[in-house]
């Protein structure tokens, strides 16, 4: 963790990606200061130094890609986090969203199916001093153990809605989720409104690395 430096330079690109996401319509400053609180470049090989405040999504290792600046913004505005809330999200990845909700002041419980990445994200939370509770398993299955959450994230391609999740959503609780089998996904923002009853709107087309069952080692 030695190599971590957040240069002038650094900064610099990261207020310019903070002002391009403004102009493509994220509205909350919540989740903007949150992007400028945690280095995104902190979780990217050194090799992407320079493209780290670009809108574009890289490999991180395992198969799996840290999502477009965008995408996380998004994603997090469609949860409409406020402060003390339980959130479940399925995939830690490289554990930059999982920043970005902490720094929002959300509870955080995220499942990772990889066992590097799930090592490497834990050591980043620990460097920012935030808190999460991060667990190796299945996200398929959520996390019972401290269900019923206010909000879920998935942040990888379900082919469809998991009934268990949706279990475990609290009733007036909303998952994001998105969803197709392809290459490409519709964006689903999930309304629980009664113990059996949902409703749900569609926000446009994303790219997501593919939700999957088994854990790996």
């Amino acid at each position: 963790m030695q190599h971590l430096k957040d240069t002038f330079k650094h900064k610099g690109r990261r207020r310019q990606l903070i002002e391009e996401l403004a102009q493509m319509g994220i509205q909350d400053q919540r989740i903007l200061a949150a992007f400028d609180a945690i280095p995104r470049h902190f979780f990217l090989d050194l090799a992407f130094d320079e493209q780290a405040y670009t809108n574009m999504a890289f490999q991180i290792g395992s198969g799996q890609t840290i999502s477009h600046p965008y995408t996380v913004a998004f994603q997090t505005e469609l949860l409409q986090l406020e402060k003390g809330l339980k959130v479940l999200e399925i995939g830690t990845g490289s554990g930059f969203q999982t920043c970005i909700l902490c720094q929002m002041g959300a509870r955080v419980y995220s499942i990772e199916r990889h066992q590097p990445l799930h090592a490497k994200a834990k050591q980043m939370l620990d460097f920012f001093q935030l808190n999460a509770n991060l667990s190796f398993g299945d996200g398929y299955k959520g996390n019972r153990v401290y269900a019923p959450y206010d909000r879920i994230l998935v942040t990888c391609g379900a082919p469809e809605i998991p009934t268990v999740l949706l279990e475990q959503l609290k009733v007036g609780g909303l998952m994001v989720i998105p969803v197709g089998e392809g290459a490409e996904q519709k964006m689903l923002c999930i309304h629980k409104t009664s113990q059996t009853s949902y409703s749900s709107k569609e926000f446009g087309t994303f790219k997501f690395v593919p939700m999957l069952e088994r854990t790996v080692k």
